[in-house]
């Protein structure tokens, strides 16, 4: 288990109408973020054993007031406010009994994140320091219907071992002890999903090495962050999970015209006149292969005319 342990900054206990206060100050700064279109997206906190508030359903998160909080039991049974809870609650409520600490969970569509929920690609891993100690792993769930209940059993087998879930097809999931630290977990997932994609269109990145991966892992643990890696750091070695981003931003390392070096990057070598005149002219069926083949046998009957 890797359960996010308490900040130690974490906020003092506050009146039910403040965190009501602070659920629609939430909403407010996803929907100036972009991070939600129309009424998309819900959150919802933990006020009692049996109890917690969440946000109402056909509402901008940005014009949330207090009296629209609604209050809801684990099985999302309505027990107060004058409009209809949001319908994915449930969700929410699975991640509330598999995790006991956890008292906060928003869920959001921020563009980046999502953009990479829809394409199937995982986050990776040892690339940005902060993404690993305020993320670490980022695991995708497979799809499911909006609203359904089984959307909650989508995402347990990652909630033991992350805060924040990508979402198959639909968006993210961010759960902290703290209401505030899972807002922060919005931002900086979608943060870095911007990071990854112009790192993309520059076709080169550089990957952390294992001790500096181990580092920042046992920073995490100083910092009283929990990870699943942190038993791999104190022998020495983290893994990284690299999914298929690395091939994607490797096979655009040739169109983009850069590649990777021990010594950074540089200019890839770029095909002469012929070559690309031949290249345009061989039959679709031809390989790479074929079309060099071809490429050598004109070139030296040129050189031998020449001669």
């Amino acid at each position: 288990m890797a359960y996010t342990k308490p900040s130690p900054t974490s906020s003092p206990r506050i009146s039910e109408f403040q965190m009501k206060e602070q659920m629609c100050s939430i909403g407010r700064r996803i929907w100036i973020k972009g991070f939600c279109a129309g009424n998309e997206g819900n959150h919802s906190y933990r006020i009692g054993e049996n109890r917690f508030l969440c946000t109402p359903t056909g509402i901008s998160k940005g014009d949330l007031k207090p009296d629209q909080i609604c209050t809801v039991d684990g099985e999302g049974k309505q027990l107060a406010g004058k409009m209809k809870r949001t319908s994915e609650f449930l969700m929410h409520a699975a991640i509330y009994k598999a995790r006991p600490d956890v008292n906060a969970v928003i869920h959001s569509h921020p563009p980046h994140a999502t953009a990479f929920a829809i394409a199937g690609v995982e986050l990776p891993t040892c690339i940005h320091p902060e993404a690993e100690v305020f993320l670490g792993p980022v695991k995708t769930a497979k799809y499911v219907t909006p609203g359904d209940k089984r959307l909650g059993e989508s995402i347990l087998p990652y909630v033991m071992d992350s805060n924040t879930i990508l979402m198959g097809n639909h968006g993210v999931v961010c759960f902290h002890k703290d209401m505030e630290y899972a807002y922060y977990q919005l931002e900086i997932v979608d943060a870095y999903a911007r990071i990854l994609l112009l790192t993309k269109q520059l076709g080169s990145v550089n990957t952390l090495n294992g001790e500096e991966m181990v580092e920042l892992v046992k920073l995490k643990e100083r910092f009283g962050f929990g990870d699943p890696r942190m038993a791999d750091a104190k022998k020495g070695q983290v893994a990284c999970s690299t999914s298929d981003y690395m091939s994607r931003v490797s096979g655009d390392i040739g169109s983009k015209g850069r590649m990777s070096s021990n010594g950074g990057t540089c200019p890839v070598p770029q095909p002469s006149a012929i070559e690309r005149a031949i290249s345009s002219l061989a039959p679709a069926q031809y390989s790479d292969a074929d079309v060099e083949q071809l490429v050598q046998t004109i070139t030296d009957q040129i050189m031998a005319t020449a001669g």
